[in-house]
């Protein structure tokens, strides 16, 4: 792997440096896929953010603003929402766009087999008024709708039928997987998975471009000393993220600058609730602890969140208390205060609990795809040996990370969630609510946590449009999560990118980089 990305270097180095508009940016994860509702991820969702576009999609300062439609508003009594389309828009093999795109993309993205479905959870049908009206109608009022579908891409049905991908295949591929269709800034001209991916600007954009790039290239680099090397020797103009401990090198050493921030996302830890017993250690086959409250609130106690924050994150993180940060709607200022510190306390849990001798367990982690995600990791277990509680760390690549949480191969496991709606309901919906294929819920609930009061809470969330009712409630499903310790939050983590010093870019706090507001000086 380290042959490849050398010899991609080489290429990029060959190919790019004699143009000043040429931009090579680097990071650690490889999107997935270039489906864009094949696999609901940061990392395959921000990318394709520069190809395929939504009806409507996030500016500079994370606001909604109008893209595939040109305006919206609600329908009758809170029956749904009218959607007018852009006329004149053209997917990037030269077809035009309308509103049999978009039913199209709704039957699409919210099929079994899509990782999206659950974003559709509140429709209750989609219809074409027109070539350039479709409605979206919802099963109750839902004030936060267009918030929810910024990162709903719209497909061409004609090139997805012709190509055999009328649905998306994350488990075997399809055309669309290493092809794309859209109507976006940039196209794709070449994608060569686990190595490179090179998008040039789409001349005929219905858009005014702002940046000044005539190809890009992305290319996945795992390990953080080369990645931070190729910066430094100006093969790569973008490297995302930094890690911590080399940042103020980047910053001190000319031509190269460090733009720090804080992400939408916050890193936790959840279990097997569902789990009747342990996967494996010494301990498998054993009843599962943590199906009791008391054990995971132990685990709570015993994570020292500010010696993180200190030591691996170099004091860049916030600690967290809840399932998003302080700057997200929604957020429970009831519920502020995180569990304390307190390995004493954690060990009297667990001897009330029956586990004064503690036990072992499997901790998955993946090892590419959050800041420092297998140091944090290292450390938590670390911290529950002073507990007496023994964790099996099995730290992997992300692309093998995903299908072991879904296959259920874990006992507890290490997740970030930045909400794409800037909304609380957006994690009690994919992470709190009891799973639910048939309602489209719970998709990322890996643990099936299930609490019917949250169940009954949600539908009542999403369709409040009294700022102060609605927020009574989130404080409540707080107070739940929180007191049946669901997930133990550790902390928000910091946005840390390294770039060149010709570069201008916007840096947003959903971590995802649009290509189309960057600049080579």
């Amino acid at each position: 792997m380290k042959r490849s990305i050398l010899i991609a270097m080489a290429s990029l180095l060959i190919s790019g440096t004699a143009n000043a508009e040429t931009f090579r940016w680097a990071g650690k994860t490889d999107p997935q896929t270039m489906d864009p509702h094949a696999v609901n991820s940061a990392p395959v969702l921000g990318f394709l953010n520069n190809v395929y576009e939504g009806l409507v999609r996030r500016n500079k300062n994370m606001a909604i603003e109008p893209a595939l439609a040109t305006s919206w508003e609600p329908i009758g009594e809170g029956k749904g929402w009218r959607f007018n389309l852009r006329k004149g828009v053209k997917f990037h093999d030269g077809s035009d766009f309308d509103a049999q795109d978009v039913l199209f993309s709704y039957q699409r993205a919210s099929a079994e087999e899509s990782d999206t479905r659950s974003w559709f959870a509140p429709v209750s049908d989609v219809k074409v008024v027109d070539d350039y009206t479709i409605d979206i109608m919802t099963k109750a009022p839902n004030p936060i709708f267009p918030d929810s579908i910024a990162n709903w891409m719209i497909m061409d049905s004609g090139w997805a039928e012709t190509n055999n991908a009328a649905r998306p295949d994350k488990e075997k591929g399809n055309f669309a997987t290493l092809n794309a269709n859209g109507t976006g800034a940039f196209k794709l001209t070449d994608r060569q998975a686990g190595l490179s991916t090179t998008l040039k600007p789409f001349e005929k954009w219905w858009d005014k471009a702002e940046h000044n790039i005539t190809e890009a290239t992305f290319t996945p680099i795992s390990n953080p000393a080369t990645a931070v090397a190729a910066l430094l020797s100006g093969e790569v103009d973008m490297i995302n993220p930094v890690p911590i401990q080399d940042a103020a090198r980047i910053d001190g050493k000319g031509g190269t600058k460090v733009i720090r921030g804080i992400e939408a996302r916050v890193i936790m830890l959840g279990f097997g609730h569902d789990h009747a017993e342990l996967k494996y250690t010494s301990d498998a086959g054993k009843k599962n602890p943590f199906q009791d409250a008391s054990v995971r609130e132990a685990v709570a106690k015993a994570i020292n969140v500010d010696a993180i924050r200190v030591t691996i994150m170099r004091g860049s993180a916030e600690a967290a208390s809840q399932l998003v940060s302080p700057a997200m709607r929604g957020y429970s200022e009831a519920n502020a205060a995180r569990t304390a510190y307190d390995p004493e306390g954690a060990k009297k849990l667990l001897a009330d609990a029956g586990y004064a001798d503690g036990f072992s367990f499997g901790l998955k982690c993946p090892n590419n795809r959050y800041l420092n995600d297998e140091a944090v990791c290292q450390a938590v277990t670390g911290m529950l040996a002073q507990i007496g509680i023994k964790a099996e760390l099995d730290a992997m690549p992300v692309q093998n990370y995903w299908p072991e949480l879904r296959g259920d191969n874990y006992d507890m496991y290490l997740l970030g969630w930045s909400p794409g709606t800037l909304d609380h309901e957006h994690p009690v919906r994919f992470l709190v609510t009891t799973p639910n294929k048939e309602k489209k819920l719970g998709s990322w609930n890996f643990g099936g946590f299930s609490n019917a009061r949250v169940d009954e809470l949600l539908p009542m969330i999403q369709s409040e449009i009294d700022d102060k009712k609605r927020q009574a409630m989130i404080d409540e499903v707080v107070s739940i999560y929180q007191s049946e310790h669901a997930y133990v939050p550790l902390y928000v983590q910091p946005l840390v990118w390294g770039i060149r010093d010709n570069v201008t870019l916007t840096q947003r706090p959903d971590n995802f980089f649009i290509l189309r507001w960057a600049r080579v000086n």
